[in-house]
């Protein structure tokens, strides 16, 4: 091997690990200080929880919905298919909360190739008030979100967001689940929104209503695959900022099978990769994998050294998980191992599997893609 090619892999081994360190450290420092202030008089607020099919957290979640009472809120259900088991729950969630005007919708308007808009699109025509947060049924709210959304929002902000971070996991594929969430996807997002580069994810969308209505209301969020993509893109061009809120909000995991964590990995790599397409071609060289075979095939360090490597690249994400009270315990640190070893598996995946199935329905980027598959 020539010399040249050595010390390139040795430079790229520690770009990557700074990059890494750099990342844990924004995201350290962010979590690690005061919670915002809650802003005294908050407006009132329209919450939207769309809702499909009777996942075994859903009472757990639904419920945390009336978990913050810091301002007037309404909540609207929407539920796409009147067969939908759900809808029995839903009902009971809501007569257990007689004080906060909700309400249960049930139909689609085919708006988009999205099938969770056009879910949705009934509940944001229906919303009474001017700010509005979009929030998936698979959500556990804290009992400040309303405050925590409102603090987030600073002049210049044109959407507020949250990634789920994944709790209460059951078992190895939950682990790993968890381990795609909080220390790779979150740490990589919040890191972004330190740095003012902040996008969106779809778990939880707050607007000011004309905002998106100025943009073309619900439908134009099903421009892209995601709504989190097509939430980035419009928010940038009217020349606003996505805000992250400090701690994401949680995700209750329950019990996971491998072969679930795959699709849904697989689906948002996809995602990322028509969203974001230069930013996605580097994701390959993401985790611990690259620079450390980057350093086996150099030679540039002893065996005794790669140990070192390893425990400096993963206690860093220890100390953050435990830090933002993440799951960190010996079968994590493993599902860490195990999610970088899949990421370059996950990434070449997105360009094999064809088309994106959430929920059982085909997911589409467009109202007129939708047309012509018609």
């Amino acid at each position: 091997m020539t010399a040249l090619l050595m010390m390139l892999l040795s430079k790229f081994a520690a770009l990557t690990t700074a990059a890494h360190l750099i990342s844990v450290a924004l995201v350290f420092r962010r979590v690690a200080a005061p919670r915002a202030a809650v802003p005294v008089h908050l407006p009132p607020l329209t919450v939207l929880r769309p809702v499909c099919g009777l996942d075994p957290t859903l009472a757990e979640t639904l419920e945390t919905t009336f978990s913050d009472r810091s301002a007037d809120i309404e909540v609207i259900f929407c539920i796409a298919s009147a067969e939908d088991p759900a809808i029995g729950l839903v009902r009971r969630i809501m007569a257990q909360h007689p004080d906060v005007p909700s309400q249960l919708l049930i139909g689609e308007d085919p708006i988009s190739g999205n099938p969770k808009l056009n879910n949705l699109a009934k509940g944001w025509a229906a919303a009474q008030h001017d700010w509005i947060v979009m929030i998936d049924s698979n959500v556990a709210l804290p009992p400040s979100y309303i405050g925590t959304l409102f603090a987030t929002w600073r002049p210049g902000t044109g959407l507020v967001t949250s990634p789920p971070a994944g709790t209460h996991g059951s078992g190895l594929w939950a682990a790993l689940e968890a381990a795609f969430l909080n220390t790779y996807q979150d740490r990589w997002q919040l890191a972004a929104d330190e740095l003012g580069t902040g996008f969106a994810q779809g778990k939880v969308l707050f607007w000011r209503r004309d905002i998106l209505e100025n943009a073309g209301g619900v439908a134009a969020l099903g421009h892209d695959l995601a709504e989190d993509i097509a939430s980035t893109r419009l928010v940038r061009q009217a020349g606003l900022k996505v805000r992250v809120v400090r701690h994401p909000f949680p995700q209750p995991l329950g019990h996971r099978k491998f072969r679930e964590v795959w699709q849904r990995q697989v689906r948002w790599a996809q995602v990322r990769r028509a969203g974001f397409p230069a930013l996605f071609a580097t994701e390959i060289l993401s985790g611990a994998l690259p620079p450390l075979a980057a350093l086996c095939v150099s030679g540039a360090l002893p065996s005794v050294a790669l140990i070192l490597f390893l425990a400096l690249w993963y206690g860093a994400e220890w100390l953050l998980a435990r830090r933002a009270g993440w799951p960190a315990g010996p079968l994590d640190i493993v599902s860490w191992l195990v999610r970088d070893a899949l990421i370059p598996a996950i990434w070449l995946a997105s360009f094999t599997t064809r088309g994106i199935v959430w929920r059982g329905n085909q997911v589409r980027n467009a109202p007129e893609t939708v047309a012509a598959g018609e």
